[in-house]
């Protein structure tokens, strides 16, 4: 039993059972504990030696294009502000952010305009980013509401999967919200359902609401809440904002939580702490809620589909070219891990947000 599911099981035994969204911001972002707070050094949940691998990981060529996006989102939607405030949500070990700065150099005024921010909560992990960003004036958040006003260029790679979903049943008897407790021995968590209708039901859009008795449905209320944050600052200060993610195009019913570890699923209620928890995101409650707030929504576009869009395939013939038997087999996994069906491309997709009245993103 780990140290935080040990407080978590005391917790329960003490007050009741909590929400599987309160269950994921426990095991994530606990102070302490949390898989992506807790401070150990050489931990890494990233690449080959981690727990999963995302693709600004899988090849250079990801982060190069998000860059060339960002450009040109700066440049053709925004009329070139100076300075720009360019942030990433989650950022990792900082892999994406390098190659998009490498890349953004063609365009020299837009390096000199765009002020860096990374919003992280890890500490191990902003270490990664200040080696992998060295040398660069870099500010780090907490949270996105600390990054400083003004125009604003943000890029969310694989972040709003782990932001915390409740769960709900769909019974005879209403819509009950999933909760975790405990076992009849009191010492394992549990799966259960609160008595009585859920109050959070009333949030569910209607493909939710409606859904057969016997699934299970999602919500994000911390997902929500962020996007129309983002979508406020665009729409009243200009700018541009690139999510990619997993998950349906519209709303669907489904148990979509699952848990990672060492690039193999893992039990939900095991070990919290230790492994990665996501669920599935909801593209079209996401788009929504951005467009109640003033910003327009662009895509989900398969994420092959866009790659393919900004010139992928074309950036990979480059880096082959000359180049060595082995660096062009790499070259070609990485494009086809990116973009093909059975891959990547299909189960990931990308939304962008931006003003009303100020065109259309590349790549939609």
């Amino acid at each position: 039993m780990t140290a935080l599911q040990r407080r978590i099981v005391r917790r329960i035994a003490q007050e009741g059972p909590i929400s599987v969204a309160e269950y994921m911001a426990l095991c994530l972002a606990d102070p302490a504990d949390g898989y992506y707070t807790r401070d150990e050094p050489g931990r890494d949940q990233f690449g080959a030696s981690g727990d999963f691998v995302t693709a600004p990981e899988v090849s250079q060529m990801f982060g190069e294009l998000l860059g060339l996006w960002c450009v040109d989102a700066w440049t053709r939607l925004m009329g070139a502000p100076k300075p720009v405030e360019l942030a990433e949500l989650g950022p990792g070990r900082g892999t994406l952010m390098a190659d998009a700065l490498r890349a953004a150099r063609a365009v020299p005024a837009f390096r000199d305009a765009a002020r860096i921010n990374l919003v992280e909560i890890g500490p191990s992990l902003k270490r990664k980013q200040r080696a992998a960003l060295a040398g660069l004036d870099v500010r780090w958040h907490d949270a996105l509401d600390s990054v400083p006003e003004g125009p604003l260029l943000l890029v969310a790679n694989e972040f709003f999967d782990a932001l915390p979903v409740r769960q709900f049943a769909v019974t005879d008897r209403g819509i009950a919200e999933r909760m975790v407790g405990l076992d009849r021995s009191g010492a394992r968590l549990r799966f259960g359902l609160a008595p009585g209708p859920s109050p959070w039901a009333k949030l569910l859009p209607p493909a939710l609401a409606q859904a057969p008795e016997g699934s299970v449905v999602e919500l994000s209320p911390a997902s929500l809440a962020l996007v129309r944050t983002i979508a406020k600052r665009i729409a009243g200060s200009g700018g541009a904002a690139l999510i990619l993610d997993y998950g349906p195009a519209r709303s669907e019913p489904g148990d979509t939580l699952q848990a990672v570890r060492r690039h193999r699923k893992a039990g939900v209620l095991d070990q919290p702490g230790e492994a990665d928890l996501t669920a599935h995101v909801d593209f079209q409650a996401l788009a929504a809620a951005a467009e109640a707030d003033g910003a327009r929504a662009f895509g989900p576009v398969p994420q092959g589909e866009f790659l393919k869009r900004l010139g992928i395939e074309e950036r990979a013939r480059r880096l082959s070219a000359g180049a060595d038997p082995r660096r062009r087999a790499d070259v070609a996994a990485a494009l086809h891990r990116l973009i093909a069906p059975e891959e990547m491309g299909t189960l990931f997709k990308a939304l962008a947000l931006a003003p009303r009245d100020k065109g259309t993103p590349a790549g939609f």
